[in-house]
């Protein structure tokens, strides 16, 4: 019940966030819910530890201040039985942690960066008005006369993005087609003029024009959350750059190690309810502490995972979670 109040939550802040994806770019609705629906992924991925933190924590004290841990363990349950169904509700979010981070992430944020950049900049989005004029971007206009799908016919474009040179093209004809480098139109049987410190005009028989509407700033940010795990892992040697080695750590670091989290958060829990539960007078502030501990371990967490330069740190990193485990869960079952 949290992860689906919390995700929706999530989605909705998301939603709010991208809105001007609908209003900007006229984008359908059914394509805006499409595009932020391929986000939850990523949004269970970040919440599954504190979910799983808040549930044992809400259950086990309910059970502490109506006197059952103590029923319980008078009757003979040790403290390793009585967090058994909750190390296995850890055990199996781990598990589907881990298959989020591993797979459905990877594959859903890669769809997520190219169907927006698709609704932005793509044909899909581009649609052109017979006999109007329309302006693509600041100091980019294009007159058609008639437009059958992608194809134009009596194409005006005027070029005034360059403040030094401006370019008017006229042509018979026109075509919309989606590259690697963004949206070019193919004009041909067309003339050319360009002003700037002479005047030029031509003719042409065909002519390729890149609109570059797309942000090249956003184009060439690298994006490692959308590359598949396994690519990931190959390119840990291959990085062509100190910076973004660090990075493919770091998101290594969060895609293998961050599920183990879950199963860390559930044991400093328990282990802080249940040993306070057995002291004469019952700790009050067994939950703030424990709330306290978890904040502090995924605070260090988090800065080890952002701090990784090498692979003999992610490997320390990750025996360090092992063996904080295992100690914790050897307190908790201890008698």
């Amino acid at each position: 019940m949290l992860l689906l109040v919390l995700t929706g939550l999530a989605w909705m802040l998301q939603i709010m966030s991208t809105m001007k994806l609908l209003l900007n770019y006229g984008i359908e609705l059914s394509s805006f819910i499409g595009l932020t629906m391929l986000m939850i992924p990523f949004i269970v991925s970040i919440i599954i530890p504190f979910v799983t933190f808040i549930a044992i924590i809400f259950v086990y004290n309910k059970l502490i201040a109506d006197n059952e841990i103590t029923v319980m363990m008078a009757s003979g349950l040790s403290p390793r039985q009585i967090a058994k169904p909750a190390l296995i509700m850890a055990g199996i979010l781990t598990a589907l942690h881990l298959l989020l981070n591993l797979w459905l992430v990877p594959m859903t944020q890669s769809q997520f960066y190219s169907t927006q950049w698709n609704l932005r900049y793509g044909l899909a989005h581009l649609k052109l008005q017979e006999s109007a004029f329309t302006q693509l971007t600041d100091g980019l206009v294009v007159y058609v006369d008639k437009v059958s799908g992608h194809d134009l016919s009596q194409v005006m474009l005027s070029d005034m993005r360059d403040k030094k040179t401006s370019i008017t093209i006229f042509a018979e004809k026109g075509k919309l087609v989606s590259t690697t480098r963004g949206l070019s139109i193919v004009m041909t049987n067309g003339a050319l003029q360009t002003n700037g410190d002479t005047m030029t005009t031509g003719t042409f028989d065909s002519f390729d024009m890149d609109l570059n509407v797309s942000d090249k700033d956003e184009s060439n940010i690298f994006k490692v959350r959308r590359v598949p795990t396994l690519t990931l892992i190959n390119s840990v040697l291959d990085a062509p750059s100190e910076k973004q080695h660090k990075m493919i750590l770091s998101e290594l670091s969060s895609r293998f190690l961050g599920p183990i989290m879950n199963l860390m958060l559930a044991a400093i829990c328990l282990t802080i309810l249940l040993r306070t539960s057995l002291l004469r007078r019952r700790a009050s502030f067994a939950p703030a502490f424990a709330v306290a501990c978890m904040a502090i371990a995924m605070s260090i967490f988090m800065s080890a995972s952002n701090m990784i330069g090498s692979l003999t740190e992610l490997i320390l990193l990750a025996l360090a979670l092992i063996v904080a485990l295992v100690g914790i869960l050897f307190v908790l079952c201890k008698k």
